[in-house]
């Protein structure tokens, strides 16, 4: 099934509403599962909505939040969340990060106390968008395993960045610090793919391409992938105060409770440092640089980051985001949850 931006955008919105979020916050959510449907990262789009819709019903995800910004410094503030919905929470600390950054330079503002706040390329592009330097870290349940480890500890942690270039291109770095994200396994499940042996492991820590007998995801390249997770769950979890490693809240044990996550989003504004004429234009280079690379054997073209998801999002723009249909069935439905998630193992 293929739908309009508009058409996915209403769908969501008024599924979320259902459960029980406000008009404007389900409209917020809807923003950044389209973003991420829109760039083919349907692992982070409407096939999330049936969790969020159980958990807002049940109460995990607080319908009215009191969401709160105190600065701490010239440079750094706490939004608390209130453990409404991530997505809202981080977008509007975000637009908080890019007044600061715009007025001192840079901006560190930790968001605490928030739901899932899905892909975090949409909040960096918040900042790009506003010609400015974005970064932002989240900590996430324990579901890899350490380097060298055989129980998970840390979560998939990702790690995203965007910087402005010229006339709306932008590079765009969005990603797990796992081989693959969790939400790309669930993915592979709702359209009955296999996985590649690296991504995970069984329950006897032997890797697996059963999406369903997944027991634990493994890090990006060994012990480096390990010290970056390790990186956002300081930054994401111990810097706000918050529960850290394998004490961050799973997704699925209690969809009654809020999950206490923590993000944290640095803004940097290049008119501080070499100015942002000669930054859009440094960027530009880069971009035309890269793609003017002699590629690889197998490769057609050297891409910049960002770029393929920016040229899939052009070609849904004409011919509609293709949504799974059981995902279709569901948006359309009257159905607010079938009761598939809570107190469900993260790996079931």
């Amino acid at each position: 099934m293929r739908l309009s931006k508009e058409q996915l955008h209403e769908l969501i919105s008024k599924k979320i509403h259902k459960a029980g979020l406000t008009e404007d916050h389900a409209a917020g959510v809807a923003d950044v599962l389209v973003h991420a449907d829109a760039r083919g990262v349907h692992s982070h789009g409407a096939m999330r909505v049936e969790y969020y819709a159980e958990r807002i019903a049940k109460g995990g995800i607080n319908n009215n939040p009191e969401f709160s910004f105190e600065k701490t410094g010239p440079c750094s503030a706490i939004f608390d969340g209130d453990n409404g919905s991530g997505h809202v929470a981080a977008k509007l600390a975000m637009d908080e990060s890019i007044k600061m950054a715009k007025e001192n330079g840079i901006a560190v503002v930790g968001v605490k106390r928030i739901s899932h706040s899905g892909a975090l390329s949409y909040f960096v592009q918040q900042a790009a968008n506003a010609d400015l330097v974005g970064i932002s870290v989240c900590q996430s349940d324990p579901m890899v395993v350490p380097f060298g480890g055989a129980e998970p500890y840390y979560g998939t942690n990702p790690i995203a960045f965007a910087a402005p270039g010229k006339d709306g291109e932008h590079i765009t770095f969005d990603m797990a610090t796992t081989i693959q994200a969790w939400g790309k396994i669930l993915h592979a499940r709702s359209k009955n793919e296999s996985i590649p042996d690296t991504w995970a492991v069984d329950s006897n820590g032997e890797p697996t391409t059963d999406p369903l007998k997944v027991n634990a995801l493994m890090p990006i390249a060994g012990p480096k992938g390990y010290g970056l997770m390790m990186m956002v769950d300081v930054l994401s979890g111990i810097l706000l105060g918050l529960p850290f490693g394998n004490k961050v809240s799973s997704m699925y044990h209690d969809l009654t409770e809020g999950r206490n996550l923590g993000q944290l989003h640095i803004v940097i504004n290049p008119e501080y440092f070499t100015g942002l004429s000669s930054f859009k234009e440094a960027i530009a280079q880069t971009i035309q640089e890269l793609n003017n690379i002699k590629p690889a054997p197998g490769y057609d073209q050297v891409y910049y980051p960002g770029q393929r998801s920016a040229e899939r999002e052009a070609a849904y723009e004409k011919d509609g985001i293709e949504i799974v249909d059981h995902i279709y069935e569901y948006l359309t439905s009257d159905v607010i949850h079938n009761n598939a998630y809570d107190n469900k193992s993260p790996f079931a």
